[in-house]
């Protein structure tokens, strides 16, 4: 977890490739579905084009089928999930129906300043349409609505708070070193 710009796909995508388990972003499915022009796709558009996100009944349903696929039966890795309270306990009731729970919540910590000078980087090499400073500093504000589901995480010891400033590579290094099976 962290707010965007905080690099979760780029470590998510290291991580789950070092552990062999699949990176499962939600993010990666929106943007799947608005390239092939899919119904979910023009409604995750809507929402994603003002810097706010898809509803949970969309995004919960999407979570719950690609946790049933075979590939995440020995492990997985969630990125832009869950991002709401009520979130948290469909992703319980998801994980009680497979038999499976969670080792970590990793969040990454970044300078909001920082995140932002990030964002517009990447608007400039990738040409992202939802990336206007002014979506950026919305997105920001949105992901503050997290706070009440890191908690959740920290009551339950699952939360590891990670710097998240630095080279890729020194940041998958005190990601993984902070991982309850590794270090």
């Amino acid at each position: 977890m962290g707010p965007p710009g905080a690099g979760k796909g780029t470590q998510a995508t290291l991580l789950a490739d070092k552990l062999g388990i699949p990176h499962i972003s939600t993010g990666d499915i929106f943007r799947a579905n608005v390239s092939q022009g899919t119904e979910l796709g023009v409604l995750a558009k809507s929402y994603m084009d003002k810097g706010e996100y898809v509803p949970d009944e969309v995004t919960n349903e999407m979570v719950r089928a690609r946790l049933g696929e075979a590939d995440a039966r020995t492990g997985f890795l969630l990125d832009g999930y869950p991002r709401t309270v009520d979130q948290v306990h469909t992703l319980d009731g998801i994980l009680e129906e497979l038999g499976e729970k969670l080792d970590a919540v990793v969040e990454l910590v970044v300078d909001r300043e920082e995140l932002i000078a990030r964002l517009l980087k990447r608007a400039e090499t990738s040409g992202r349409t939802d990336d206007t400073e002014e979506v950026i500093r919305h997105r920001q504000e949105v992901y503050e609505q997290t706070t009440p589901l890191l908690a959740v995480y920290a009551d339950r010891g699952l939360l590891v708070q990670v710097d998240g400033i630095g080279a890729v590579d020194d940041i998958q290094a005190r990601i993984f070193d902070a991982l309850p099976h590794a270090g």
